[in-house]
């Protein structure tokens, strides 16, 4: 249920984006200001390059203002903006030769459920020795990964931002959780023993 204040701010908002629709410079300016930080830090999780990653914050609000009349307010400005933020992180990725490992169809395992409910680790495991295992993986296992488990996607809009079946971000989901959780396990067991 949506509370009185919630829809203050999403009303407030949704003022704001018409104004940008009719290039309202100080209301771009005011979402620019609102959402950039929090879009660099999205930026960043994907290409480590501090200055890589402003310019494709900054290639995102571009595309974000130039395309607002396909904004539908279905979803936060926040949540649509993180979108093509992520989706230009992977266009740049794929760009400079990084390019994400496609696994054939008939390579895959459909992946069971099981796997899903049986995904623990350790509560001593710390967040930033998570986030230094995802690094580790290899490509195609990590973003995947980061996708799901960071950001929050499901394997339907995860296949759309990766171009791969939702059966390969299952499996490569399922698989990269196998590879980080023996990292972490690896880890702890290492400096603990």
């Amino acid at each position: 249920m949506i509370n009185q204040n919630q829809l203050i701010i999403s009303t407030i908002q949704i003022h704001i984006v018409e104004k940008c629709k009719k290039n309202d410079r100080q209301a771009q300016m005011q979402l620019y200001n609102q959402y950039c930080d929090g879009m660099l830090i999205v930026a960043l999780r994907f290409v480590k390059d501090t200055m890589e990653a402003e310019d494709i914050v900054q290639e995102a609000f571009i595309k974000a203002f130039s395309k607002l009349d396909q904004y539908r307010a279905e979803v936060t400005f926040g949540a649509w903006l993180k979108r093509i933020v992520i989706n230009r992180c992977i266009d740049v990725l794929k760009s400079k030769r990084q390019r994400l490992i496609e696994l054939e169809e008939h390579h895959l395992n459909v992946v069971d459920d099981y796997y899903e409910s049986e995904w623990l680790v350790d509560d001593s495991v710390t967040i930033d020795e998570v986030k230094a295992a995802i690094e580790q993986l290899p490509e195609k296992y990590r973003y995947v990964v980061m996708l799901y488990l960071v950001e929050g996607y499901d394997h339907q809009e995860i296949s759309e931002i990766l171009n791969i079946t939702e059966v390969a971000s299952r499996t490569q989901l399922s698989r990269g959780k196998q590879k980080l959780q023996i990292a972490l396990k690896t880890e702890k067991n290492g400096t603990r023993s």
